[in-house]
């Protein structure tokens, strides 16, 4: 190939110029500098309208952690609240002592359990059976007048504060309330949700996922709308004992699910539209409670009287704690410090009391019978979903 003049190089270079000079009708551009490359940013969402915002978004419980009390919890006395669905009664226990320190009967019906209100300032004790709430104030440990609410088996506020749900599972319906007059909001039939029961709420507040203990599967509602989006059943649908307590993972990625029929838990993706997968616990898998950095998920296995300890994230198990001489683990909560795990012992009249640590039984207190939905007060966090202490 034959070498190129350099002259035609500089000729073709100052009439690319003179061109480029003669295009133009304004002043030259100033020079653009390209952004160096960045990683790609999720979009806050700023999920249910009147929500709390998220705090950390891996960390949807980052507000509930050891010792973070709100100013109204602060007020709280320090107690433990056990409901008996055969006794028919509320004990109430001094953590610091163990010691029962009051009995308070409250009627002939059947005592669920013990909930904390949405702004953390009473504890309602549900009785399905006779249609009614008794609340407590969290300051005294007392309790007051009942307020009728439809056949309460349990009991969750929404993530905004704004309605109160009763888990109607005799009526296989969820009943909406003002939290605060107690007047019915709406009603939301779920007829192919037989047992309906336990439930918890995606990270942005917007859906709710209710277990179907009776029918093997789980019903997803718009928390807005309170529409039924749909119903979504499990591989295998235990309809004896099958689907109980749910928790979601603190990154919202998943929700975990006990079934007691299949002695371990169910995952579901954390938007609610399908099963992944399971993970064997053990024996009449019930309840789910983390620990107070999110890190572990607590499991009790009800007909082996253990606890399984998995990684919250991942589901992987970590160990397994023995009750000493057998048990019924069933609800409960951890302490506000972290170090203590509270359960009843729902078929042997027991309260059990775990070290978080190392799972070793501190103490067993002897209360009355049928204990169910313990709940341990107060409990750090920014405001209650219900249950026996959900809180974000």
């Amino acid at each position: 190939m034959t070498a190129r003049p350099r002259h035609s190089a500089a000729l073709l270079l100052a009439l690319a110029l003179l061109l480029a000079a003669g295009c133009s009708t304004a002043d030259p551009a100033p020079a653009v500098t390209a952004p160096a490359p960045q990683a790609a940013r999720p979009v806050a969402d700023p999920g249910l309208p009147g929500m709390a915002p998220v705090l950390d978004p891996h960390n949807v419980y980052a507000g509930a952690g050891a010792n973070m009390l709100s100013d109204v919890a602060r007020t709280a006395k320090p107690l433990v609240y056990v409901p008996h669905t055969t006794s028919r009664d509320v004990w109430v226990i001094d953590p610091a002592t163990f010691a029962v320190v009051a009995k308070y009967p409250l009627g002939a019906g059947e005592l669920q359990h013990v909930v904390p209100s949405w702004d953390m300032k009473t504890l309602y004790a549900s009785d399905d059976t006779r249609d009614r709430l008794t609340p407590f104030d969290a300051t005294t440990g007392r309790p007051g007048t009942p307020i009728p609410v439809t056949d309460p088996y349990n009991l969750y506020f929404t993530p905004d504060g704004h309605s109160a749900i009763s888990v109607a599972e005799q009526r296989k319906e969820l009943v909406f309330y003002d939290p605060h007059t107690w007047a019915v909001q709406d009603t939301l039939k779920t007829p192919d949700c037989a047992g309906i029961d336990h439930a918890d709420f995606t990270a942005d507040g917007r859906t709710a996922v209710f277990t179907c203990e009776f029918a093997g599967r789980v019903a997803v509602v718009d928390v807005a709308t309170h529409h039924l989006l749909r119903t979504i059943d499990m591989p295998h649908r235990n309809t004896r004992m099958g689907p109980q307590d749910i928790k979601l993972a603190p990154d919202g990625s998943v929700f975990y699910i006990a079934d007691s029929d299949q002695n371990g838990l169910w995952v579901l993706d954390g938007a609610a539209t399908k099963v992944e997968r399971t993970i064997p616990t053990g024996r009449g898998a019930h309840g789910l409670y983390l620990s107070r950095d999110a890190t572990k998920l607590y499991v009790t296995n009800r007909h082996e009287g253990s606890v399984s300890v998995l990684d919250a994230y991942t589901g992987a198990p970590v160990t397994k704690w023995q009750i000493p001489g057998g048990g019924s683990p069933d609800m409960g909560n951890v302490t506000a410090d972290g170090t203590q795990l509270w359960l009843s012992g729902r078929y042997d009249r027991a309260v059990y009391v775990l070290s978080t640590a190392d799972g070793h039984l501190i103490h067993k207190i002897g209360v009355g019978n049928g204990p169910h939905g313990l709940c341990i007060w107060p409990q750090p966090g920014r405001y209650s979903l219900g249950h026996t202490g959900i809180t974000r």
